[in-house]
């Protein structure tokens, strides 16, 4: 429902990109639909500010939105096993809100690793970055892979750290993220 206008149906809190200030955003604010990507919205106010929607308040954007967007199900494990792979998958599902690419394809996670913990379940230790260091979605992306893999079954623990070193660059990039932007 890319490009979709529309008015927001309450005062919203919302985080602005890319400064990662959060504001309230009165009802009634003409907004226009850019990214619906890992269930958070950046949409474009009147005056092309960039704004993330959190996925908690989507309904904001109103019921046209909410049909034409209708998550299925998601498929977790039914078991409390920890999974590897789940962690993964969820961190497939944080998206920049700048960039349809998600963080893992972007290059974004630097280290990602389990460690079985004494009274069971593990914790899971995650290093990741941003795409520029003066970006103020990094403190907000932490948050989300913090809370998606926190989550997961058998997940106690989430430790995610958003570092500086080695910087990020374009080199990172999958051949995925390359393709999704153009750039292959």
């Amino acid at each position: 429902m890319r490009g979709l206008q529309t008015p927001l149906a309450r005062d919203c809190e919302v985080t602005m990109i890319p400064s990662g200030e959060r504001v309230v955003v009165p009802a009634g604010t003409e907004v226009r639909v850019l990214q619906t990507l890992g269930g958070n919205v950046t949409v474009q106010g009147d005056y092309g500010q960039l704004m993330r929607i959190d996925e908690k308040d989507v309904e904001v954007l109103g019921e046209d939105y909410l049909k034409q967007n209708a998550k299925p199900a998601e498929e977790q494990p039914q078991s409390g096993e920890f999974d590897p792979e789940s962690v993964w998958a969820q961190l497939r599902t944080v998206y920049d809100p700048e960039i349809p690419v998600n963080i893992v394809e972007l290059g974004l996670v630097y280290e990602c690793k389990s460690t079985p913990l004494p009274e069971g379940g593990h914790k899971v230790e995650i290093q990741m970055t941003v795409t520029a260091p003066g970006c103020g979605m990094g403190p907000v992306l932490v948050d989300d892979v913090r809370r998606k893999v926190g989550d997961l079954p058998g997940v106690k623990e989430a430790d995610v750290q958003l570092v500086w070193d080695p910087p990020w660059d374009q080199s990172r990039m999958s051949d995925v993220a390359r393709l999704e932007l153009g750039w292959m």
